[in-house]
């Protein structure tokens, strides 16, 4: 009962040991019958040479964990199976069921029935819930079934068996886990973003010589364009009203100082409503912390994703929004918080993907990346780079994975779409490989219409022969990033499950807590720091072999900011 599963009471298990066979058993009432029960069951679960087959795994893992049961592998997990075969479908058990098995299951809604007249599953007559129960189990099983071909028909048995399957108990584990915020600090917090919105507010109302809705788009426009006329023929949206998202002020910024005010109110009203008030209700009155889901294969590129709260996007780009950070804090005395973060790991790639001499040859001596590129561009010694040059390289840099134009670095830069032209053709005669290695990425998708990681991930481009020139264009973004990034979440999946099984096996008390794309996070008590510090390090450098050096950063505090 319940789609919370640390919290999900287990009415019954369903199980299947071939096609067409299969059984629900009740749970019973009773507590004393039901712990005897879960332990006639155990050996089951915890047998290592039994493959134990489910769709959406990390629920039921996470249900049994729950009731005291730590399941052991090998797993099979229909739903990731899926989610690798064919990424673009949908992965629900009843969708893949009419689909691949030409068989419509029962409907758990036809059981619960839907709204505020929803019964719980405990509820539903023994004889209906046993059929739907060993239904459940026997598509699982038949899906495995189809789907097992599937996985070597289209090379991702590696994938599947490497990457993924053993990041599914790492990740229940997280879950379970969760973090302590600091609730109080983060009241506090709000109430200062409060007071610099409502300055802010008033700055801006002192510019415009009247009070208006600040947060109205409609009243703005008219201000900004009827009243200080800022510009002579506004751009306006399909309704008709003056446009005043972020990126038409952030054109407009050097018209008028409103605009800065405008958007620093804009960044400070979201921060306070979207991370800093909304992340007290996540904590769990149980617990005292907050249990985020984890998502595996729910973007294109491979990388986790997170929800119920999104621990993963936010803000580290302005210093109130790395704020947020202090908040998320050790468990207590004798405790820290570690964080483990790959450098620059998407430019090593690169560099790794591309065998560029230039890029490979600055990595292995150590040299700073985008001082390295700023001195190839613009043919002077390291030495003689400013900061703007710099600047400027590092645009570049972090463009070209995502197939950056001439007008976007223009924009980006602040230049003419003549001189970001003249920057991005000098990097690629500076860095031919790199240039050789998109030409070469694009020719493969074009052929084969798809392209994959290093580990065999594959991302399908449907359009990347597409006639029309803008759905092209991005089919090929997609082509040359993917890769990328989608090694870079290999090797950090690959790491989470090589360092938990290290934890596991020391009998460590430290715990992984948070992935946030390149960095890891974790609790660990103080005895421990210099342990898990090496094993973090140790696996997440040497998760793939790749011709580049992996450097990983490590820092420990009280709270998340500190330790990053």
């Amino acid at each position: 009962d319940g789609i919370e599963a640390r919290k999900a009471r287990l009415v019954g298990l369903s199980l299947a040991w071939k096609p067409h066979e299969a059984a629900f058993i009740r749970m019973p009432e009773q507590p004393e019958a039901a712990a005897a029960f879960l332990d006639l069951l155990r050996p089951l679960f915890t047998d290592t040479s039994r493959l134990k087959i489910a769709h959406n795994l990390k629920f039921d893992l996470a249900v049994l964990k729950a009731h005291g049961i730590e399941a052991a592998g090998p797993f099979f997990d229909t739903m990731l199976a899926h989610a690798l075969v064919e990424p673009e479908q949908r992965h629900g058990m009843d969708y893949l069921s009419e689909v691949l098995l030409d068989y419509t299951p029962i409907p758990l809604s036809r059981l619960l029935g839907k709204g505020p007249e929803k019964k719980s599953v405990s509820s539903i007559p023994p004889a209906q819930l046993a059929e739907y129960g060993a239904e459940d189990a026997d598509v699982a099983l038949q899906l495995y079934q189809v789907l097992r071909p599937m996985l070597e028909e289209k090379n991702q048995t590696g994938v599947f068996e490497t990457v993924e399957m053993p990041l599914v108990k790492v990740l229940v584990d997280m879950e379970h886990e969760g973090i302590a915020l600091d609730v109080d600090a983060l009241r506090a917090f709000s109430a200062t973003l409060q007071q610099q919105a409502d300055a802010l507010m008033a700055e801006v109302f002192e510019m415009a010589g009247r009070e208006f809705n600040l947060n109205s788009p409609k009243q703005l426009g008219e201000v900004l364009f009827d009243e200080l006329k800022l510009v002579d023929k506004p751009k306006k949206t399909r309704t008709g009203q003056y446009a005043t998202n972020e990126q038409t002020l952030q054109a407009l910024a050097n018209h008028h100082p409103i605009i800065a005010a405008v958007l620093k109110y804009r960044e400070t009203v979201k921060l306070k409503n979207t991370y800093v008030d909304a992340l007290p209700a996540a904590v769990d009155p149980d617990t005292g912390r907050v249990h985020t889901h984890f998502s595996q294969l729910r973007t294109a590129t491979g990388r986790l994703s997170s929800d119920n709260p999104n621990l993963q996007n936010i803000p580290v780009r302005t210093e109130q929004g790395r704020e947020i950070r202090r908040a998320f804090i050790a468990r207590g005395p004798g405790w820290k918080l570690l964080s483990a973060d790959y450098s620059q790991i998407e430019l090593r790639i690169i560099a790794a993907l591309s065998r560029d001499p230039g890029m490979l040859d600055a990595f292995a001596r150590g040299d700073d990346i985008h001082t390295a590129t700023a001195a190839r561009i613009y043919g002077v010694p390291p030495e003689q780079v400013d900061r703007e040059m710099r600047s400027r390289a590092k645009m570049v840099n972090f463009g070209i994975p995502y197939g950056i134009s001439a007008f976007g670095l223009a924009q980006r830069l602040g230049i003419s779409r003549t001189e970001a032209g003249a920057l991005i053709d000098e990097y690629f005669a500076q860095f031919a490989g790199i240039r050789r290695y998109i030409e070469d990425t694009l020719e493969f998708a074009r052929k084969n219409g798809y392209v994959e990681t290093v580990t065999g991930r594959r991302r399908y481009l449907p359009d990347i022969n597409s006639a029309n020139g803008a759905t092209r264009a991005g089919a090929e973004r997609n082509a040359i990033n993917m890769p990328i990034q989608g090694t870079a979440a290999d090797m950090i999946k690959i790491a989470m499950s090589r360092i938990h099984d290290d934890m596991t096996s020391r009998g460590l008390r430290s715990r992984l807590l948070l992935q946030v794309h390149d960095e890891l996070l974790f609790e660990v008590p103080e005895s421990e720091i210099s342990t898990v510090s090496a094993l973090a390090e140790k696996h997440m450098r040497e998760a793939l072999d790749l011709p580049v050096p992996i450097v990983i950063e490590i820092g420990t505090g009280d709270n998340w900011l500190e330790a990053h």
